[in-house]
């Protein structure tokens, strides 16, 4: 049997067709619906005939959803097509071919036709046909044998991925914007259940699995097809959603096109942005996975997602936090977090569990007191956060960055409650884009074979400390962010050249500036303080009244910094005014008593610091590297040194030879 690259191979090259009217970005608006639409073909083929019997029997007494409904159960499929036409009799009438196509695709059933629908397809088969290559597309997918007898459900997948992949090549996509590959799906899915054997055994349980940002559906299938595979006696209903009318019209077609369960229902993958258009408001689920946009900004969304988390704070989505405009990936977090179920097995409700692919930035981006960091607080102070795998680098088709699988719960095992898992499996990785191929697809070089999935899902479960794994208490990732200051420290002195920039602002003030310079003359003074208040007292005497925007020119203009003259003392109050310019922060951890550790770590080097502590923030940062750091002690300087004069030696006889 052909492998799906054989498939992929042989709709790659129709897409040669294409070229003049279309630009290679533009294939998939052909190729993507017409593969979706052979495939429908072919799926139905067996019981076409049955099926407009049916429809010519039944179709003056029923219509709708009714007729809809009787005809899928006569195809043995969710969905059906009832029009006289199919690929072999599209090619009949070579002139009128484009209306017969349209005319086919009317004869599909509500849910097939609204597919078409996000496909654009009608625009695209107008334009096929005026640069006559339509009659020659259909021509060559007519040869194409997508029969579930020759491509299973599977396969079909990765033909669908294998295209999809291409696409967004050709389309430059955006570094986070793209599909996973189907070894990372198979390995959240792997932690995801990895608690739940036992309540997955359970005869007749049901569970329910979203993906807010479900692309071509690739998560889904791989749930469903784990639990079919490990646990056949419990079923899960899978949902999706997505923005992309393209991936969602795949995602929905090819969720029609397997045995996806449904929950009595024909709309599990939804359309719109889950961000600000959700289309599974109020509903609740036991599990999540999903690869979100990372690097992708949410500009367009910013104004109704500001507006909900002003105006609802944690009673909707986003009452932890936002983060910076340029990355999105956390809302999508924050998202799935609002829909986990509440931990009340009294009622069959266990809580609930989700696995997202993050790149770095998650991690650490953002000081306290940032977007960033005040949803990390919120997660890992609420004991949610219960693991993050780092996975090798060149795993994605379409950028070499480094990803992160973040595992979030509000169920935890006793032995992890309060505690947090770092996993560092980016030495695990195999060469070659795919288990099929050593060659490189894109930027995906890397890939992990299935042993290496063992073993990493076997370090997750075992839960020990090892070189790969290590644990940590919560808030061992906590950080308190201390301000500390400096003293002002300025000098004074009058000049003519300062006196005429002064009066050239407060023209105004020249007696009274006369009678300070009389009475302090031309020297300067390290010490601002009694300078300060000399002038306070001439100018009672003199009635004056300045204004405080007055008195602030007068000390900026009369006043330069000085490391050597005496710290500035507040006018109200004890202590010294501060230099913005030397103010610095430190980062205390949480297990740390702040006092102590400023009189450790910074007042033997800063002797005149103090601390701020109506300033205080809390933080929260996860660096991977600090933690898994392995030094690596430089060579001995003999062996350096020998390098260098083999290298001398070798440079010394090509000059020789050139010269010679």
């Amino acid at each position: 049997m052909a492998d799906h690259s054989y498939f992929a191979n042989l709709i790659w090259q129709i897409a040669d067709l294409l070229r003049g009217p279309y630009r290679p970005p533009q294939y998939e608006r052909v190729m993507l619906p017409m593969t979706v639409l052979r495939r429908f073909d072919c799926v139905l083929a067996p019981t076409k005939s049955k099926v407009l019997t049916e429809y010519r029997r039944r179709k003056g007494r029923l219509r709708g959803e009714a007729l809809d409904r009787r005809l899928n159960t006569v195809a043995g499929q969710r969905f059906h097509n009832h029009s006289d036409l199919d690929f072999e009799k599209l090619q009949g009438d070579p002139d009128n071919i484009a209306q017969h196509l349209v005319s086919y695709l009317q004869g599909f059933s509500a849910e097939v036709r609204r597919i078409f629908e996000y496909f654009e397809f009608q625009t695209e088969i107008e334009k096929m046909n005026d640069a006559n290559i339509l009659y020659m597309i259909v021509s060559q997918f007519r040869s194409v044998d997508l029969h579930p007898g020759a491509v299973p459900n599977q396969q079909m997948g990765l033909i669908f991925e294998n295209l999809i992949r291409r696409f967004n090549e050709l389309a430059n996509e955006t570094a986070g914007d793209h599909f996973t590959p189907r070894e990372v799906i198979r390995l959240m899915v792997s932690v995801l259940f990895i608690h739940d054997d036992d309540l997955l055994a359970t005869p007749g349980v049901v569970r329910k699995l979203l993906d807010p940002a479900c692309g071509t559906g690739g998560m889904l299938a791989e749930a469903q097809s784990y639990l079919r595979d490990h646990h056949p006696a419990a079923r899960l209903f899978v949902y999706g959603q997505d923005y992309n009318k393209r991936a969602f019209a795949t995602a929905a077609s090819d969720m029609l096109m397997k045995e996806v369960s449904h929950n009595g229902a024909a709309d599990n993958v939804r359309f719109g942005d889950s961000l600000t258009e959700d289309r599974f408001e109020d509903e609740k689920f036991d599990y999540f996975l999903t690869n979100p946009p990372f690097g992708v900004d949410w500009k367009r969304q910013q104004r109704e997602i500001k507006r909900e988390h002003d105006q609802q704070g944690f009673a909707g989505r986003f009452g932890a936090g936002l983060p910076r405009v340029n990355d999105g990936s956390l809302l999508f977090l924050q998202h799935m977090v609002h829909k986990f179920e509440p931990v009340r097995p009294a009622e069959r409700r266990y809580g609930s569990r989700l696995a997202i692919v993050f790149s770095g930035s998650p991690l650490f981006a953002g000081g306290a007191g940032s977007g960033e960091a005040n949803i990390r607080r919120w997660l890992i102070e609420n004991d949610r956060l219960e693991a993050i795998i780092a996975l090798p680098e060149q795993m994605f088709y379409n950028t070499g960055i480094g990803t992160y699988v973040w595992v979030v719960t509000n169920r935890k095992e006793d032995r992890r409650r309060g505690m947090i898992q770092l996993l560092d499996a980016r030495e695990l990785w195999t060469a070659g884009g795919s288990p099929e191929s050593r060659r490189s697809l894109g930027d995906k070089r890397r890939h992990l074979a299935d042993h290496q999935i063992d073993q990493i899902v076997r370090l997750y479960g075992r839960f020990q400390q090892d070189e790969r794994c290590k644990m940590f208490r919560n808030n061992d990732f906590g950080f308190t962010r201390v301000t500390v200051e400096r003293p002002l420290r300025l000098r004074f002195r009058m000049t003519f050249e300062r006196k005429e920039q002064f009066l050239d602002a407060c023209p105004e003030l020249l007696d009274d500036v006369l009678a300070i310079d009389e009475a302090l003359g031309p020297e300067p003074v390290n010490d601002w303080n009694p300078v300060r208040q000399r002038i306070a007292g001439l100018l009672r005497e003199r009635r004056s009244r300045w204004k405080e925007p007055q008195r602030k020119l007068f000390r900026q203009a009369f006043t330069v910094k000085e490391p050597q003259a005496e710290p500035v003392r507040n006018e109200r109050g004890g202590g010294f005014e501060p230099d913005p310019a030397l103010r610095d922060f430190e980062n205390v951890p949480l297990s740390e008593d702040i006092d102590a550790y400023f009189d450790r770590e910074v007042l033997p080097h800063v002797p005149d610091a103090w601390i701020d502590r109506t300033k205080d923030k809390i933080g929260y940062e996860i660096n991977f590297n600090r933690h898994f750091y392995r030094y690596t002690p430089p060579r001995p300087l003999e062996e350096i040194d020998a390098d260098l004069k083999r290298s001398e030696a070798e440079i010394v006889r090509l000059l020789r030879e050139v010269t010679t």
